[in-house]
């Protein structure tokens, strides 16, 4: 498995922590973008309202990270559509599972992990019958321990409670630290440092956030991620 580490690398070498790493599951394991693309062609091109609703379905989305109640309100009322935005989310929550993939080295990537004594997990905000229908199409729930999702335990995050719940699921605790990796500032790497964990931020080329504090690497991608917490355990 190969990655440029280096060039990604930030921040003081961590003291030793335990072999546990929670992921995010959107734009980190599974590639909710392209997905995302492919559902808003379907969508515009089913529902006859031009390739110009494609660059308003996209802006509107914010990558996922609103509320998506308030998004199918607005995609309802935007275009004039005659159905429910709870039966357009439900649709949408559906189709969803059935376009997301994971890279096979990310795949690869969690199952050397667990080879070499790593507890996996993930903590994913989103609903239930959405996020676990990904997890299980993708492939990546056969590679981990245990998985949280917001929908089915009833916490957010960044909460520390839901990080506190996985650990659990993965049959530990925080007591001895761990990782959590995501592309959100916000839920993965500030939820991560309130409940103990080291992080790592998947930057995908974008500018952190003025005057957050960093996470302890950022990263390009979930295979980078990887392949460092792997050399890490040589």
């Amino acid at each position: 498995m190969s990655s440029q580490l280096t060039a990604y690398h930030a921040g003081p070498r961590s003291a030793s922590v335990q072999r546990l790493v929670f992921f995010d599951l959107d734009n980190t394991l599974v590639d909710r973008q392209a997905a995302f693309a492919a559902w808003v062609t379907e969508f515009a091109e089913e529902r006859g309202l031009g390739h110009e609703a494609v660059p308003w379905l996209k802006a509107a989305d914010g990558q996922g990270h609103g509320p998506r109640d308030q998004f199918f309100r607005a995609v309802r009322e935007h275009f004039g559509l005659a159905e429910p935005a709870e039966e357009l989310w439900a649709g949408f929550r559906a189709r969803m599972p059935e376009l997301v993939r994971c890279d096979p080295e990310v795949l690869e990537g969690l199952s050397q992990l667990r080879a070499s004594g790593w507890r996996v997990g993930i903590v994913s905000n989103g609903m239930a019958d959405n996020q676990l229908a990904k997890i299980e199409r993708s492939g990546v729930g056969e590679r981990v321990d245990a998985c949280c999702v917001s929908g089915e335990v009833g916490i957010r995050k960044p909460d520390v409670r839901i990080f506190e719940l996985a650990a659990e699921r993965c049959g530990t605790n925080l007591a001895a630290g761990g990782w959590m990796i995501g592309d959100s500032p916000e839920h993965d790497v500030a939820g991560g440092r309130a409940a103990g964990l080291r992080t790592m931020w998947i930057g995908r080329q974008q500018a952190w956030p003025t005057g957050e504090p960093h996470a302890d690497r950022t990263v390009p991608d979930a295979l980078a991620a990887i392949s460092l917490l792997l050399d890490a355990s040589r």
